[in-house]
């Protein structure tokens, strides 16, 4: 499927030949200086594997800008006319309990249309929305840092801010950055004796443990484990995990992907019932230490409601509210309705607060599947 633009041509690539032009998206997505992992299009493939999505990618490729010209030429002008110029990568999220949405992309903060220049990205959101409408999806969701501009694109949420802290090139002004309230917690956690452990598939269960209580206190459904395997195996030089033990027993889990600049950690999390100990903060120490290590200059907290408890946890730590623009082509409802902030889902939340671990780990993953 392709349509024509201005210069462009805009094409929808899905199936067996979305794998084979993930090397070249990759390509592109660098030549860009994009510095968040949530960029990388082999989220794609994570997304697919784990959550069952059906993926689906709009590149943008130049047309030449002359349309007859001598053979001699046409050979030299044959590399512009495979030249990326765009991409928007999609999902389609489906279920029975909450119908079909088109997101790019879900579980990710950053997302969105990636183009060389505006009119490019103007028919990139064209091509979306017509998917949209093939797919009859309630949404087209795409989560932007800055607003594009388009008559498609009606509603916008803003309610929420990436939480980014420019990191010291060193851990020494690292630590000279925080306040003495900070740096007590921490220094509490290492007198606890709590240990820190560094891995990947190996520390996955001890992970997933403590991200699916926690995720069960807040009232909210639990991705499948197999989101994060996917994760692990897709990026294996770039994703990790950490785990704060005492004793034997995990307290607190995160799990970091590392870009070419910024550090992110899409999930993170710890028991409640262990606060005491400052475990929680003694691995954002150690998460924050690692992104130094490795010379980046960001690292993301991830998405927060402005004074929110998470918003000021993050923000204890030197982090900086950024722009979080998610726009949106409606077709059905309104786009609160898919809220937790909705009040449209507190009884149910209440009623997740209260079922076993075990329940929530064997329903959590059925019902976030649809949830775009």
């Amino acid at each position: 499927m392709t349509s024509e633009a201005v210069g462009v041509s805009i094409r929808l690539v899905e199936g067996p030949e979305l794998a084979d032009r993930l090397p070249v998206w990759s390509a592109y997505v660098e030549a860009h200086g994009e510095r968040s992992p949530s960029r990388w299009p082999g989220w794609l493939r994570v997304l697919e594997r784990s959550m069952g999505h059906r993926p689906y990618c709009l590149e943008a490729i130049a047309q030449p800008q002359t349309p007859t010209l001598p053979a001699a030429v046409q050979s030299t002008r044959q590399a512009d006319s495979d030249r990326i110029v765009g991409l928007l990568p999609l999902a389609y999220v489906r279920s029975v309990l909450f119908g079909r949405f088109l997101v790019s992309l879900p579980y990710l903060n950053v997302g969105g249309v990636l183009a060389d220049t505006w009119e490019t990205a103007h028919a990139l959101v064209d091509e979306a929305a017509r998917l949209a409408d093939h797919l009859n999806v309630r949404y087209l969701e795409l989560r932007h840092e800055s607003p594009v501009e388009h008559p498609r694109l009606t509603e916008r949420l803003t309610s929420k801010v990436h939480m980014r802290l420019a990191l010291p090139t060193t851990i020494e002004r690292l630590w000279k950055s925080f306040d003495p309230k900070v740096r007590n917690q921490i220094r509490k956690g290492e007198r606890m004796e709590l240990t820190v452990h560094w891995g990947g598939l190996d520390l996955l269960r001890d992970f997933y443990q403590v991200f699916a209580h926690n995720m069960r206190d807040l009232g909210t459904p639990v991705f499948p484990q197999g989101l994060f395997r996917a994760i692990l195996e897709e990026f294996p030089n770039e994703a990790e995990v950490c785990v704060v033990r005492m004793g034997g027993k995990p307290l607190a889990g995160a799990l970091l992907v590392h870009g070419p600049g910024m550090t992110e950690t899409p999930s993170a999390s710890s028991l409640r019932k262990y606060n005491y100990t400052c475990a929680n903060m003694l691995m954002y120490w150690h998460l924050l230490i690692r992104a130094v290590e490795r010379g980046q200059s960001w690292f993301d907290f991830g998405r927060s409601t402005v004074d929110s408890p998470t918003y000021r946890f993050k923000k204890q730590w030197g982090a900086q509210p950024a722009e979080a623009v998610w726009q949106y082509y409606l077709r059905r409802g309104t786009i609160g309705q898919m809220r937790p902030e909705s009040g449209r889902f507190s009884l149910a939340i209440r009623l997740w607060r209260r079922l076993p671990v075990w329940l929530s780990r064997l329903l959590g993953p059925w019902i976030v599947r649809g949830i775009p």
